[in-house]
């Protein structure tokens, strides 16, 4: 299961030190061996549904803490934990984080620095706050993550498609529906990985990624070292947003882009970064940020001690093309260094790029990681191990299997 090929090393993680009890949509499968017990509820996003289930394990056992590191339950777990009397970052401060209109406008307040951005709901609308902007601009859903629904658009002719884009998605979201249009922030990508206790933050990792070209915002890789020279240059920035959305106690994954070399924010994730970044962190550092979320979920001071000096590198797999997945696999010796290979779809398998409608979830094969003193050979080291991949498909155009992969 997916859940598990992303976030199993968190709950292995938390379960090493706690005891757990879970609220989950569905009933749990690999789950069960770290769980003292489970209350599952139709959808984990209705209020009411989950504070019942929390109010049922608390009369069952003396909770010390609640957490969540799934973006969508971010503000309905806060307003439990606050019902349960047990420490937590404001609701208000996670409503804040998920809808990217609120955020920028804190930014805005706070003098954070951030990219121009403007709401809409209507194509009309979004015509208008590009020629205000200016082009290239970027479209996006004002409640969403995992880059779905993001968009660039470089001329009015394609802001047409690229809103009804970001718009479907939009449509899907849980504390907005509406369409952002932003200023265009031209330069690399990078992430902090933030722990912030008591009001105090310590940016404990930088991750640096590499993104798709335009007019797509798929992730395709993405390395962390522990001694990366960056830290400092994005610590203050980083900061400076988790203050301005007020987010008191937890682990932020904070995206910004080095605009002529100096920070400007994209937006606050009020949660442990998706896509294995947190295990990155715990090979490059040795800091384990699910531990430190339940620590302080728990109203424990964490211990951000680093205990490595490494880094550890991330390949996202995508194929060329959407088609059918004929043959996968991986044919080399596995050295050391490379920590996992994992592939999240099977032979058979569709896999539908953005470009045709799809998004991460349809379109990714899977990933490696890789370690190594230093990012540079953590990443030539996954380079070259994605050399031993076997992977083959049938593309949606063509009635000849295509042999390839598409690596960062």
């Amino acid at each position: 299961m997916e859940a598990e090929a992303y976030r199993g090393y968190c709950l292995q993680s938390v379960a090493a030190v706690y005891d757990v009890v879970l609220i989950t949509g569905e009933e749990p499968s690999w789950e069960t061996p770290y769980l003292r017990d489970c209350v599952v509820v139709s959808d984990p996003t209705d209020q009411a549904a989950l504070s019942a289930a929390g109010r049922d394990l608390a009369d069952r056992y003396d909770l010390a803490g609640v957490f969540t590191w799934t973006e969508w339950y971010l503000v309905p777990v806060a307003r439990l934990a606050r019902q349960l009397g047990l420490p937590t970052t404001a609701p208000e401060a996670m409503q804040a984080c998920r809808n990217k209109a609120t955020s920028r406008t804190l930014f805005a307040r706070h003098g954070v620095p951030s990219a121009a951005s403007v709401s809409v709901r209507t194509r009309a609308e979004a015509q208008v706050a590009a020629e205000r902007i200016g082009y290239p601009v970027v479209l996006k859903p004002a409640a969403h993550a995992a880059s779905i629904g993001v968009i660039r658009a470089d001329t009015p002719e394609q802001l047409t498609a690229a809103f009804a884009f970001a718009d479907q998605a939009a449509g899907l979201g849980l504390e907005s529906t509406s369409v952002l249009v932003e200023e265009y922030l031209d330069g690399p990508e990078v992430s902090a990985e933030c722990v912030t206790y008591g009001g105090e933050t310590t940016v404990v990792a930088v991750t640096r990624k590499t993104v798709s070209a335009p007019p797509y915002f798929e992730e395709l890789a993405h390395s962390v070292d522990a001694a990366d020279p960056l830290l400092d240059v994005v610590a203050p920035a980083a900061r400076a947003a988790i203050h301005a959305l007020g987010i008191t106690d937890g682990v932020s994954h904070v995206e910004m882009r080095l605009v002529d070399g100096r920070p400007r924010l994209v937006e606050v994730n009020g949660r442990i970064a998706g896509d294995m970044i947190g295990h990155l962190v715990q090979l490059a550092t040795g800091i384990d940020l699910p531990r430190t979320a339940a620590d302080i979920a728990c109203g424990r001071a964490p211990d951000l001690t680093p205990t490595r000096s490494s880094a550890a590198a991330m390949l996202l797999l995508y194929p060329d093309t959407s088609g059918t997945l004929l043959r996968l696999g991986f044919d080399g010796v596995s050295p050391r260094w490379l920590e996992r290979v994992h592939f999240q779809h099977q032979v058979g398998d569709q896999l539908l790029l953005p470009a045709d409608g799809g998004n991460m979830f349809t379109a990714r094969i899977g990933y490696l990681i890789t370690t190594a003193p230093t990012a540079d050979l953590a990443q030539a080291r996954a380079k070259q191990a994605v050399r031993h991949l076997q992977v083959a498909l049938v593309p949606h155009t063509a009635d000849e299997p295509a042999a390839g992969g598409r690596p960062a």
